[in-house]
């Protein structure tokens, strides 16, 4: 199954990549207790860690809803013939993210809404294609949300050394960029409503413009969270970061508050980059939180 419904919103996961990111658990999540993994890492595997190898499983995917009438992306991936010098995992892809949309039953041209919940290299990809010479927008007809303050500490102009160093390198030029020359982009800041069931807030902490989607339909609950986790072992232990943070306090704030409320309101918890079954329900355990269960989405098959 790639498709769930909750209330009148149809959620499908667009597959663009699934494998190891070349990290171990301690370089990737240097926060958390190596206990914690070898006590976790009989059923991380495989969908989470390849145990053979120590290093991370994740997954690059785009999660399309269809809302209102509307055709929504919430993130988009790396994209194709992205010059990544410094992220070499990503670093020029040819993959058929395109024709995997066009299996969900869209075509660029049917895209409103892109969202992207912050502008890393690996949520902004598909924002736009290369056409001869030049990066396009890639969704022709869309209105591309973006948070202000991402766009702002990304863009090259305003000088900012971001924790990430040069891994974002050329992001900004040719995913973001081009979407807001075209007038595509709105900038938006604290929060804000897409329609009666969607809603998107600031959630600072992995980056300074990170963003949550809230889904409220019916009586379902959903949030989708970006990076504020990129593991489920996040969950148990709420306090450990990735490396990726930049600002790891408010990171720390930002996935207790929403995993409690998530916790709360029995609503799904849609991170970016979850193999596995892709989303997770969560209840509160003391002062951490454990895993409910899990969305019905079919596991990836295995790679890396």
């Amino acid at each position: 199954m790639e498709q769930i419904k909750l209330g009148t919103v149809t959620i499908t996961r667009v597959w663009e990549f699934y494998g190891s990111v070349d990290m171990t658990p301690d370089a990737f999540f240097p926060e958390t207790p190596k206990e914690v993994w070898d006590d976790s890492a009989t059923w991380l595997t495989p969908h989470f860690l390849n145990s053979d190898t120590n290093s991370v499983r994740s997954a690059i995917q785009t999660w399309l809803l269809r809302s209102e009438g509307r055709t929504i992306l919430v993130d988009t991936g790396v994209g194709n013939h992205k010059d990544r010098p410094y992220a070499p995992v990503w670093n020029r892809l040819e993959t058929d993210f395109l024709a995997n949309l066009a299996r969900a039953g869209v075509e660029p041209e049917d895209v409103d809404i892109v969202i992207n919940t912050h502008l890393h290299i690996d949520h902004v990809g598909w924002n736009t294609y290369l056409d001869g010479r030049r990066w396009v927008p890639t969704f022709p007809n869309a209105t591309y949300l973006m948070p202000k303050d991402d766009f702002d500490f990304w863009n090259p102009a305003n000088g900012h050394q971001p924790l990430l160093g040069r891994g974002n390198q050329n992001v900004f030029e040719d995913s973001v960029a081009p979407v807001h020359q075209a007038g595509q982009t709105l900038l938006w800041e604290n929060r804000h409503h897409i329609d009666a069931g969607l809603r998107l807030d600031a959630a600072p902490g992995h980056t300074p413009g990170s963003s949550v989607l809230t889904l409220a339909s019916g009586t379902d609950r959903a949030v989708f969270v970006g990076d504020m986790l990129h593991n489920p072992v996040q969950i148990l232990e709420p306090d450990a970061n990735s490396c990726f943070c930049e600002d790891p306090a408010g990171a720390r704030a930002t996935r207790r508050k929403v995993l409690g409320w998530a916790a709360d309101n029995n609503a799904l918890v849609i991170p970016a980059h979850l193999g596995g079954h892709g989303a997770v329900e969560v209840a509160r355990d003391g002062s951490k939180f454990a895993i409910k269960g899990w969305a019905p989405y079919a596991p990836y098959t295995e790679q890396g």
